[in-house]
C-alpha cells in the first residue's frame, strides 16, 4: 500500500495511512506462522533474516569451537565417524564452519536483517520498491540454507569453502549440493540488490537528494552496486563446477584439459568485492553510531560517502593479490598490488573522519558506541596487516599460513560482526519496542573484544613461524599459540552469551523504549517504537539534515530525546549556509 503526500505553505510532507489503533505495530498487527513467512512487510522479513542469520552463526560458531578445541593439543582428537577418519572430520567442520559464516552469515547479515527493516524507514517509505522481490529473496535464502544443512547431513563437504579445483572436482563428497546452495543464495543476493538499488533511487522523499542522504543509505547502495555486478560472475562459476562434476566436461579440471587457475580467477573476481559487500554495510552502520554518540554532525559527509563507492569499484580491481603463487606474471603482481594499496585511501578517509567526529564530541559510551569502537580497533589491526598481503614478497612468505587467518578474522569478524552487534544494539529499541539493560551490554562487548583479541593476534605469531592454515595437527613447537588462541575463542563464547542472554532478557522484562532513546535525527527516530505497520503514525517529517543532532534535546522526565522545532533565526541561518 502506497503512502500518499500532502503540500502545505511551508515543507512538502509524506502521510502514510492512519494506523487503526496507537497501540498497534507490525510486531502485533497480524499473527501467526504464515503471517509472519508471507508477510510483505520489510520489517518483519528483516526480523526473519536476523533469526535465521543468528541460527547460522550459533552452527558456524560451533564448528569453529569444535575446531579451536581440537587444536588445543598436537595429535587428533576427533573420532573417526563412520569411514571418515578424523582428519576428514576436521576438513569437513572447517569447510561447513566457512561456507556458513560466509555465505549464510556475514554477507548477509547487515543489508538483509538491518537494511531491510531501516532502509525503507530511513527514506520515509512503507516498503522497498518490490515487496514481493523482498520476500522471495528471503525465500532464497532459506532455501539455500536447507541445502548447505542438506550437505551437513548427507556426507558433508572437505573442499574449503572456497571450492577450489581440481579438488572439488574430484572429492567424494557433498560439492553439488554445496555448490547449488551457494548458487541459489547468490540470486538472493542479488535481488536484494536490485530492490535496495531501486528503492533509494526512485523512493526518497521530497527535499531528500543524494547528499541528503543517511550515511547508512549510501553504504547499502554502493553493496548494492556490488551484489548485482559481481554476484553472478559467482553463480556461473559454480554452475560451470556442478556440470563439470556431473558430465565431466572439462572447464576446470587439468585432467579434462581444464584449467585450475582460472576457477581462481573467476571466484576471486567475486569474492574479493565480496569482501566488501561484507565490510561496507558495516562501516555505513558505523558512521550512523559515531556522529549519534559523539553529539556531534559527522565530518566530512560527502568524502566518506564517495569513499564507499570507491571502495566497491577498487573492489573489482583486485582479485589477483589472492593469486601471487598461483604463477601469473611479475606485471600482472605489481599491478594488483599497486590498486590493492589504493583500496587502503578511501578506507582511510572514513576511519580519520569518525576520528575527527569524535573529536571535541561530546561522547556517550553507550553499548552501540562501545561496539563501534571495537570495530575501529579490529578493522584497524585488520587493515593494516593486509599491506603485508598486498606485498609481494611478504605475501609470498606469509600465503596459506596462520597469519592469513588472523588477518581474514579481524576484517571479516571483527568489522563486519562488532558493527551488526553495533546496529543490533543501536536499532534493538526501534525492532522490538525494548530497551535493554546498558550495563551487561557493555560486559558482553568488552568480553567479546578481549576473546577476540585472545583468540586471533597470536595466530599473527603462528603465521610468522610458519604454521600453516587447514591443517588438522600441527609441530609441537607451536602448541603455546594455539592454546592461547583456543582460550581466547571460549572468552569470546562468554562474551557473546552474555549478549544474547541480555538481549533476549529484554524482550520480557525491558522497559518500554521511547520513540528516539539515542537522539538520532534521521527518519526511523521520528516514529514509534516499535513502528507501525506502515511505519509512520500520521505525517513523515521532511527530510532534514540526518546529522543535525541539535533538533533534539534530552528530556531526564520521559528518558528519551525529543524533538525541538526551528526558531525564525534557525530557518533563516540554515537559508544563508544549508548544510549540504
Amino acid at each position: 500500500m502506497s503512502s500518499t503526500t500532502q503540500t502545505t505553505g511551508t515543507a512538502t510532507t509524506a502521510v502514510a495511512p492512519q494506523q487503526s489503533s496507537p497501540s498497534e505495530n507490525y510486531l502485533n498487527c497480524s499473527k501467526g506462522f504464515l503471517s509472519w513467512f508471507f508477510t510483505l512487510d520489510h520489517k518483519r522479513i528483516g526480523i526473519m533474516y536476523l533469526c535465521a542469520i543468528f541460527v547460522s552463526f550459533a552452527l558456524g560458531g560451533f564448528f569453529a569451537l569444535a575446531l579451536r578445541t581440537e587444536l588445543f593439543f598436537p595429535g587428533m582428537d576427533f573420532p573417526a565417524i563412520g569411514s571418515r577418519s578424523p582428519e576428514a572430520v576436521y576438513n569437513q567442520m572447517f569447510t561447513l564452519h566457512g561456507a556458513i559464516m560466509v555465505f549464510l552469515v556475514i554477507i548477509p547479515s547487515i543489508p538483509a536483517a538491518l537494511g531491510n527493516f531501516v532502509l525503507p524507514i530511513m527514506l520515509g517509505q512503507v516498503d522497498v520498491a518490490f515487496p514481493r522481490l523482498n520476500l522471495f529473496s528471503f525465500h532464497l535464502y532459506v532455501i539455500g540454507a536447507i541445502f548447505f544443512v542438506a550437505t551437513l547431513l548427507g556426507g558433508g563437504l572437505d573442499t574449503g569453502w572456497t571450492f577450489y579445483t581440481p579438488y572439488s572436482t574430484s572429492t567424494d563428497t557433498m560439492v553439488i549440493t554445496a555448490v547449488m546452495g551457494a548458487f541459489i543464495l547468490g540470486f538472493s543476493s542479488i535481488f536484494t540488490g536490485i530492490n535496495f538499488m531501486v528503492t533509494i533511487h526512485k523512493m526518497r522523499p521530497p527535499g531528500m537528494g543524494f547528499f541528503n542522504m543517511p550515511l547508512f543509505l549510501w553504504g547499502m547502495y554502493a553493496t548494492a552496486v556490488i551484489q548485482v555486478l559481481a554476484t553472478p560472475v559467482l553463480g556461473i562459476t559454480l554452475l560451470m563446477l556442478a556440470i563439470e562434476r556431473s558430465v565431466g566436461l572439462g572447464i576446470f579440471d587439468p585432467a579434462l584439459g581444464g584449467d585450475p587457475v582460472l576457477f581462481q580467477h573467476f571466484f576471486w573476481f567475486y569474492s574479493h568485492p565480496a569482501v566488501y559487500i561484507m565490510i561496507l554495510p558495516g562501516m555505513a552502520v558505523i558512521s550512523e553510531i559515531i556522529s549519534v554518540f559523539s553529539r556531534k554532525h559527522i565530518f566530512g559527509y560527502k568524502f566518506i560517502a564517495i569513499s564507499s563507492i570507491a571502495i566497491a569499484l577498487f573492489g573489482f580491481f583486485v582479485w589477483g593479490h589472492h593469486m601471487f603463487t598461483s604463477g601469473q606474471s611479475t606485471a600482472m603482481s605489481t599491478i594488483f598490488s599497486a590498486i590493492t594499496f589504493s583500496v587502503a585511501v578511501p578506507s582511510a578517509i572514513k576511519m580519520f573522519n569518525w576520528m575527527t567526529t569524535m573529536y571535541k564530541g561530546e561522547i556517550v559510551l553507550k553499548a552501540p558506541m562501545v561496539w563501534a569502537l571495537g570495530f575501529m580497533w579490529l578493522f584497524g589491526i585488520g587493515g593494516l596487516t593486509g599491506l603485508f598481503l598486498g606485498t609481494m614478497n611478504t605475501d609470498v612468505y606469509y600465503h596459506d599460513t596462520y597469519f592469513v587467518v588472523a588477518h581474514f578474522h579481524y576484517v571479516m569478524v571483527g568489522g563486519t560482526l562488532w558493527a551488526f552487534f553495533g546496529g543490533i544494539y543501536y536499532w534493538w529499541p526501534k525492532i522490538t519496542g525494548k530497551m535493554y539493560d546498558e550495563k551487561p551490554a557493555i560486559i558482553g562487548s568488552l568480553v567479546a573484544l578481549l576473546g577476540f583479541n585472545v583468540l586471533f593476534f597470536p595466530q599473527f605469531f603462528l603465521g610468522n613461524m610458519g604454521m600453516p592454515r587447514r591443517y588438522a595437527d600441527y609441530l609441537p613447537e607451536f602448541t603455546l599459540w594455539h592454546q592461547v588462541s583456543t582460550i581466547g575463542a571460549y572468552i569470546l563464547l562468554v562474551g557473546l552469551v552474555i549478549v544474547a542472554w541480555n538481549l533476549l532478557k529484554s524482550l520480557t522484562s525491558g522497559r518500554k523504549a521511547p520513540a528516539n532513546p539515542w537522539g538520532g535525527n534521521t527518519l526511523e527516530w521520528h516514529t514509534s517504537s516499535p513502528p507501525p505497520h506502515y511505519n509512520f503514525e500520521n505525517s513523515i517529517p521532511t527530510a532534514d539534515d540526518p546529522y543535525d543532532l541539535d533538533r533534539w534535546a534530552w528530556d531526564p522526565e520521559t528518558q528519551s530525546y525529543v524533538h525541538v522545532p526551528l526558531t525564525e533565526a534557525d530557518l533563516a541561518a540554515r537559508a544563508a549556509h544549508p548544510a549540504h
